[in-house]
């Protein structure tokens, strides 16, 4: 046997916010009935034959229709008794209270049967189709009542049966397919909340595969809007994409949003290396269009350029570091037996100018040999990193205070600029010789004034990054120069070896950093890039 059920697949705790909006709307359009009964009664009860045979019973019913709507709209509110009693209740007392207003103004000619239509149509679909035929059997059941009524006790004749049954098998009608829409809006209410969790994990999956390549990757618009980044590409471009808003592209680097809008206009344009100011990295943009036919944006990938040409370098360079350490060992000896025998002739007397002339450029080339030796054999040993947390204030004035006695530098020379509290992760003796290099450098190079050297100690966009800048004043690194400033053996002058910047790279990706050139003018600007705060 058939028994309507009033329990739902959700339970009431999980009922979704959308399943009251629909009931309070349906109360609403029932407070609304109501009130047009009430008022129509109230302003043209004759000419509208609203309760035409019990007006007393029209108009106590018409309140009531509206006391209990008002009673609706506050249990909706509270979300109390439950969702399927209060949709029950409401539905069941629309269908006896129109029967009663019908019942009122004449029966089934007054034409408020239709009514019943509306309100097991919305119940049906509120309660997605699990009560529609309950519904449709307690209308007919009320209905086939009312008519039996009149036609025992006010003499109405049993045709109006027939009119009667019609409007049953319209219930039964509207319920059906309401039910049957109801199951269609419920299929694919269900498909859609599994596509948005399958697309919610694609989206997962994608941003975790993104955030595990090596290289950089935004993901943009048609209009330039980022819609997904990685870790990567915030290092590369220095800063920190927010995501939870809409960003522009150009917010963040402008270059590269000139590349994007070039690249829209032309997509087979090939781009040059691009040069990130905030951190000096040179990095090569590869875009691939998105959309098929129709490109509705670009997944751009960002690849650091430094460090492929670094690897490529490393690769170069590992069986030459090995070879000139073998040579290093082998002429220091030499190379002190020819220092030491060059000193003993420069103490003889009676030699004349000539000689001592001589014997002093064999000395000095001694020496330059000699620090050659001494930079090949320190750069085999630069892998020997004991990292720790240095406070970069108390560090930085004891190293300007050494650095300057021992070079014999006024101390009015160097300048120090630093966030306060700023902690610096690297081997403090490797900071020491990185610096000291960079340093007299800067001071072989500046204009030999007050504040001529700054030493500027600032937090990076990116979270726990140090940047760590040393600038003169001098005329800075020529452009043609640039390209082989950090190469081995790479020298402007005749007294260097061209080892140092060499090795203070060398020594500052050891302690897992940077050392770049940053162009600017007038001066020349070295930037260090390591991790601060906790090592």
């Amino acid at each position: 046997m058939w028994r309507p059920s009033l329990n739902f697949k959700i339970r009431e705790s999980d009922m979704p916010d959308h399943y009251w909006r629909s009931l309070h709307y349906y109360n609403l359009y029932r407070l609304v009935i109501g009130g047009v009964f009430s008022v129509s009664f109230v302003l043209f009860g004759a000419t509208l034959s609203f309760g035409e045979e019990s007006p007393l019973l029209f108009f106590l019913t018409s309140i009531f229709y509206v006391a209990i709507c008002v009673v609706s709209i506050i249990t909706i509110s509270l979300r109390w008794p439950g969702f399927k009693y209060q949709l029950a209740f409401q539905v069941v007392s629309d269908i006896v209270l129109i029967v009663a207003l019908m019942h009122a103004s004449g029966g089934e000619k007054s034409g408020l049967g239709l009514l019943l239509v509306a309100s097991l149509a919305a119940g049906s679909l509120i309660s997605r189709g699990k009560m529609a035929l309950f519904f449709a059997a307690f209308a007919t059941i009320v209905v086939l009542l009312e008519q039996l009524h009149r036609v025992l006790f006010l003499n109405d004749s049993s045709s109006d049966f027939l009119h009667s049954g019609l409007l049953s098998i319209s219930f039964f009608a509207t319920a059906w397919l309401a039910r049957t829409l109801a199951k269609y809006a419920t299929a694919s209410e269900d498909l859609a909340k599994q596509r948005g969790i399958d697309l919610a994990n694609l989206a997962q999956v994608n941003q975790l595969v993104i955030q595990d390549m090596q290289d950089g990757v935004l993901v943009v618009d048609e209009n330039g809007i980022i819609r997904q980044s990685n870790t990567q590409a915030e290092k590369m471009l220095g800063v920190v994409i927010h995501k939870q808003r809409d960003l522009d592209l150009a917010d963040y680097s402008p270059p590269l949003a000139a590349y994007f809008r070039h690249w829209c206009e032309d997509h087979e344009a090939v781009f040059e290396p691009l040069r990130i100011q905030a951190n000096g990295k040179q990095i090569k943009v590869r875009f691939v269009p998105l959309g098929g036919e129709k490109t509705i944006g670009a997944l751009i990938f960002l690849e650091n350029v430094s460090i492929m040409q670094a690897q490529a370098q490393q690769i170069k360079l590992a069986a030459l570091g090995r070879l000139t350490a073998n040579i290093a060992h082998e002429i220091r000896n030499p190379l002190s037996a020819i220092g030491h025998a060059t000193q003993l002739l420069q103490e003889e007397e009676g030699m004349d100018k000539t000689q001592s002339r001589m014997l002093q450029i064999i000395r000095d080339n001694t020496f330059r040999l000699d620090r050659m030796v001494q930079d090949v054999l320190q750069l085999n040993r630069r892998d020997r990193a004991e990292i720790e947390q240095i406070p970069a204030e108390n560090f930085l004035r004891s190293f300007v205070e050494d650095f300057c006695q021992v070079e014999k530098i006024p101390s009015a020379a160097i300048s120090l600029e630093i966030d306060s509290d700023q902690t610096i992760c690297f081997d403090r003796s490797h900071l020491n010789q990185v610096l000291w290099n960079l340093c007299r450098n800067a001071w072989r190079h500046c204009q030999k004034q007050d504040a001529s050297i700054r030493l500027c100690v600032t937090e990076a966009h990116i979270e726990n990054i140090i940047q760590l800048d040393v600038i003169d004043d001098g005329a800075g690194v020529s452009v043609e120069m640039q390209p082989q400033l950090f190469e081995p053996f790479s020298t402007t002058e005749n007294q260097g070896t061209g080892l140092g910047l060499y090795i203070a790279k060398e020594i500052c990706e050891a302690n897992g950093a940077s050392l770049d050139y940053i162009e600017v003018a007038p001066g020349g600007q070295f930037r260090i890039c390591c991790k601060g705060g906790t090592c």
